[in-house]
This record gives C-alpha cells, sequence and structure tokens, in this order.
C-alpha cells in the first residue's frame, strides 16, 4: 500500500480518538481493520496486508501516547487557536503531521506538510488547507532555527 494512503488510515483512526474514550480504541482498532474502509465512491482501499494494519497499528500507538506533548507544540504554533477550539479534523490532521515532522526520521519534512495539506483539503473545512499550512510552517521553521 502506498505510503499515503497508509497515512489515510492512519489519519481516519486517530479521528475515532476524538470520539471514543482511550479504553474502548483496542475494539475500535480492531472494528476498524475489519469493516470496510468508507463509502462505496472512495477511492481508499481497505487495509489488506498484515504489514500495513501492523505499521498504521504501531504508529496510532506511538502518536496516541504523545498527544499531550503533540497538543502543546500545536498551541504554541498556532496563534490565538489552541487544540480545544480547532475542528476535529484539523487537530486529527496537525497531530499527525507534528509527529512526524519532529519524531518520525523516515518522513521527509515537506512530504508530511504536504499530505498533511492534502488530507485537509480533503477532510477539513473551507480553510483548513491554510491552516494546517500554515501551522506546520510554523513548526517546520522554529525546528530549523534549533
Amino acid at each position: 500500500m502506498r505510503r499515503q494512503d497508509l497515512r489515510e488510515h492512519l489519519f481516519r483512526l486517530l479521528f475515532r480518538l476524538e470520539f471514543n474514550p482511550g479504553s474502548e480504541m483496542p475494539d475500535q482498532i480492531r472494528m476498524y481493520f475489519e469493516e470496510p474502509s468508507g463509502p462505496e465512491d472512495d477511492s481508499l482501499d481497505m487495509v489488506t496486508e498484515p504489514a500495513d494494519e501492523a505499521y498504521i497499528t504501531e504508529k496510532y500507538k506511538k502518536i496516541s501516547e504523545m498527544l499531550p506533548e503533540l497538543d502543546d507544540i500545536i498551541n504554541k504554533a498556532s496563534k490565538g487557536w489552541s487544540t480545544d477550539r480547532m475542528g476535529k479534523a484539523d487537530l486529527t490532521i496537525l497531530r499527525l503531521a507534528v509527529f512526524e515532522v519532529l519524531f518520525d526520521d523516515d518522513i521527509p519534512t515537506g512530504v508530511a506538510i504536504d499530505q498533511a495539506v492534502e488530507l485537509a483539503k480533503k477532510y477539513g473545512r473551507d480553510e483548513s488547507a491554510a491552516f494546517v499550512n500554515g501551522v506546520l510552517s510554523g513548526i517546520s521553521d522554529q525546528t530549523e532555527k534549533n
């Protein structure tokens, strides 16, 4: 499966955190991989390979364990916004992208930002792509200075 598709599945799984308590997430993860990925017109293929499922699950666990730290980084970078005021899709996209930019050496920063913007165009509001790009660019710029 393409890395872009793996990222989108990961986004969809992380998005469930916004609606389910952590104690229910093991069941949510299991159900996610058992159910179809979405509407019939959805171009995203179901996860069928065990290696893909393992990759998504492992990365999900790493990100979910770091939510307070990721949210703190996002709060510091998003001028005039806090994570509790952000749309759930935007917040989930930012959490995923900040993790990739700062903590995943396998993902180039530019790719993480570009893919986050694409997810924001697909799942966010009209202004989501610009918002996500702005926050991530600020984080990227700050990281390069340090």
